[in-house]
């Protein structure tokens, strides 16, 4: 979902009422980052408060590579990770993920191995269908066993975009959120939804009700659903000791614009690139009682705050015994505090760019090759910034283009490198960059081994199903990773 994808961050049509009313009754953040332009690393990140390129999320196969965790991916989160749920248990926490987990679909990566006492969602994306011959559908789970699969079980109609995934992920979340307050238990809810991923879903009373196609018509059900999560932690009575954050995982993708793509407003491409539009998120903290209603923050935000944030809020620290990458944002959202900290933008082993207050140095630009861009594939529709959206991997360390987001959001106007404002700007940025790198260990990279015997041909549970598929014979090969 992209930065402009909601009303309160000026998307036109108005149609996320409940998104807005959160915002309005609690604080938007303007300036909220991934940590990554792509899914998987950017929740591996979420739930270590580590950069991808920390916690093994990334590729060495080919520079500046992004990547993730598709079917027959070897890799996944590794154990020495620690996870946000794996901390909160330590305060007495039940935690669930409902929806896509994403971080490796073997068993040793399984999330009730990571610290999640629940599960109910998949450890993919929902593309298919599949013929279970050449690729297996990919496998939903209650807990340890899969239940079934996306198009057999869990159907997702392709001509129409009619799915029930969005409501079942709903009433899971409200049913886990009463089992909780009725047993007075401290909860971890990761709401992990993705129907705004092509290919673009939504329940049958949502279809044909948006301005916006298909892509509205799920960012709409996602808003309703929020709201009833909202309303429901009011009902029950809890909503003033509960804390709600609203973000995405990377910007809108604009290769599926513009029937399946969002919108990221007034930046620069979207998903896959480390362009604004692929990296700023819309994000909403709602907590009634404690956070002022209808505050608006500049303060630079990370997903991964929301690992130190969390950990502030149950009264843990942080561990000590590794370079955690979040911050606590709560001096920032209940005392309008603004904290002093970078933002790096990272595309696989490569720091790509970073942002120091307001100004924004690219060290590397690269949106695609010319040899997938004449396939037609384009991060950046129509949106060719000379010199800045690059097709190939052009290097800017000597002289990194800077932009000054304020003025500039969309990322346009490069300042003269000969100015006063660009030497004094690149001082500043460039001590930050030289601390950032003198201290960076990278981890042992997850995503450059692919096996087509490693994907979700018997999942466990499958026996009980008759839905056991026979694996190929293991034949281990290096990923490869386009853009």
């Amino acid at each position: 979902m992209g930065w402009g994808d909601l009303g309160s961050f000026g998307e036109p049509s108005k149609e996320t009422p409940h998104l807005d009313q959160m915002a309005a009754e609690g604080i938007l953040f303007l300036d909220f980052y991934t940590a990554n332009p792509l899914c998987s690393p950017s929740r591996a990140a979420l739930l270590t408060g580590r950069l991808p390129v920390r916690n093994g999320f990334y590729t060495t196969n080919a520079h500046a590579r992004n990547a993730y965790t598709p079917q027959d991916i070897v890799g996944g989160i590794p154990d020495s990770e620690l996870l946000l749920p794996e901390l909160l248990k330590k305060a007495g926490y039940v935690n669930k993920i409902i929806g896509k987990w994403h971080l490796g679909h073997r068993p040793q990566f399984h999330p009730l191995k990571h610290g999640f006492d629940e599960w109910f969602g998949s450890p993919n994306c929902h593309f298919g269908p599949f013929d279970n011959r050449a690729l297996p559908n990919i496998p939903v789970y209650r807990d340890w066993e899969m239940i079934g699969r996306y198009y057999e079980d869990f159907k997702i109609d392709l001509k129409t975009g009619e799915a029930n995934l969005t409501q079942i992920y709903l009433q899971e979340a409200l049913d886990f959120i009463s089992k909780q307050q009725a047993s007075q238990q401290p909860f971890f809810l990761y709401w992990a939804i993705d129907a705004t991923h092509a290919p673009v879903y939504a329940s049958k009373q949502f279809l044909g009700t948006s301005q916006r196609g298909l892509y509205g018509d799920a960012v709409r059900e996602i808003d309703d659903s929020v709201g009833k999560i909202l309303e429901h932690l009011q009902k029950l009575g809890i909503s003033e000791d509960t804390f709600v954050f609203f973000t995405s995982d990377n910007g809108a993708a604009l290769i599926s614009a513009p029937k399946q793509g969002g919108s990221n407003g007034p930046f620069l491409c979207g998903k896959q690139t480390t362009f604004e539009g692929g990296m700023r998120e819309p994000a909403i903290a709602w907590w009634p009682g404690h956070i002022p209603a209808g505050g608006v923050s500049h303060q630079l935000g990370s997903v991964m705050d929301l690992f130190s944030t969390s950990l502030s809020l149950a009264g843990l620290r942080p561990p000590g015994d590794r370079q955690i990458d979040g911050i606590d944002l709560l001096p920032a959202i209940l005392q309008g505090k603004i904290i002093d900290r970078p933002i790096f933008y990272y595309r696989g082993n490569e720091m790509m760019a970073v942002r120091v207050g307001l100004y924004k140095a690219h060290y590397w630009t690269w949106s695609n090759s010319w040899e997938e861009y004449s396939k037609g594939i384009d991060f950046c529709p129509g949106q060719n910034v000379s010199g800045v959206t690059t097709h190939t991997q052009e290097e800017h360390t000597n002289l990194p283009l800077l932009f000054h987001l304020g003025r500039d959001p969309g990322e346009k106007y490069p300042l003269s490198f000969a100015s006063d404002e660009y030497q004094w700007a690149m001082e500043r940025i460039s001590a930050v960059v030289q601390q950032h790198k003198a201290t960076m260990v990278p981890g042992e990279p997850q995503l450059n081994v692919c096996d087509k015997a490693v994907m979700n041909w018997s999942p466990p549970g499958c026996e009980k199903l008759g839905k056991c598929l026979k694996p190929p014979k293991s034949d281990p090969k290096k990923c490869f990773w386009p853009h």
